[in-house]
């Protein structure tokens, strides 16, 4: 494998890093690139509003409006704006309060902590790695962007529904042949995102009627063993709900985060690209790299 060096030019604590520094190489994103043969570009990411929904651990998100034209003619605390400027030149700006997982969203590998130490990746724990602004360790600002081989794994086609029914398992064994019967193969450095069609009811009430849909822990590791990078569910929590495993709620999330260093996507817009019968594309996101941050809003892109 080609040193990530000549990749990545900034300079990284490789003890904070997970699979996309280790498997993005020069040539990983050559043969990504050249997937793409119509110049079509599919955009998996959702809108963002006030009182859209969130998760109820989460804050609400909020757009509050901060300057507008007749506040900055009224207030007039602003000279500059006042010189030179005949063409009443005017600005509009906003404060935007809410948490990182709002929409589509990507976890960092300090979103997730187990054990009574509550420890995450790397064994970084709270009692040394902790700080009164969040993590100080494997948080937001250690996101690299992601360029890679995408693949969309449409469940629902392949069990002959519409939208996978509430808490419906998503066994490695769903995984393989859906993947068999759409004619691509999971490989090494790829970025799969699994569609349950829950985004066809999202944000509508009427999405909780299929709510808990996703992967069980049998379907992580046969992903991990595959080699993939990155995860995208198209739901509010990539897994089953509730878990068979009674000593953990979200026994993915915490294997994915925890154990393999391999990042989480929700809310990933996929209803496009099953439409299309899209199945294999360059996909790219950028996550916003927010110091003690444990997770980043994105809006990915599938191009092919």
């Amino acid at each position: 494998m080609e040193s990530n060096d000549s990749v990545y030019k900034k300079i990284f604590n490789l003890n904070e890093m997970g699979r996309v520094y280790s498997h993005t190489t020069n040539q990983s994103i050559i043969q990504a690139a050249q997937l793409v043969k119509k110049g079509i570009v599919y955009d998996l990411g959702t809108e963002r509003y006030r009182g859209m929904p969130v998760h109820p651990i989460h804050p609400p998100f909020e757009v509050i409006g901060y300057r507008t034209p007749m506040g900055l003619v009224n207030e007039q605390d602003q000279p500059w704006m006042e010189e030179n400027n005949s063409d009443n030149m005017r600005v509009l700006s906003e404060v935007i309060f809410g948490t990182m997982h709002t929409g589509t969203h990507i976890d960092s590998f300090a979103h997730i902590t187990c054990g009574l130490d509550n420890h995450w990746f790397n064994n970084f724990n709270a009692e040394k790695d902790l700080g009164d602004k969040g993590p100080l360790k494997a948080d937001g600002s250690k996101f690299l962007p992601i360029f890679s081989r995408g693949v969309l794994l449409d469940i629902p086609k392949y069990v002959g529904v519409d939208i996978l029914p509430r808490h419906f398992a998503i066994t490695a064994e769903i995984l393989d042949k859906t993947a068999n019967s759409q004619g691509v193969a999971i490989q090494n450095g790829d970025t799969v995102l699994i569609r349950t069609g829950y985004m066809q009811k999202w944000p509508s009430p009427e999405a909780q009627d299929f709510f808990g849909s996703g992967i069980n822990l049998d379907a992580a590791k046969w992903l991990s063993e595959k080699g993939v990078v990155n995860i995208g569910g198209d739901n509010e929590s990539l897994e089953q709900i509730p878990a068979i495993d009674l000593n953990n709620p979200h026994p993915v999330h915490t294997y994915f985060l925890i154990q393999e260093g391999i990042h989480i996507m929700e809310f990933v817009e996929v209803e496009a690209l099953a439409r299309d019968q899209v199945y294999e594309f360059l996909f790219v996101a950028a996550p916003l790299t927010v110091r003690n941050a444990t997770g980043s809003m994105i809006n990915p892109l599938a191009i092919v």
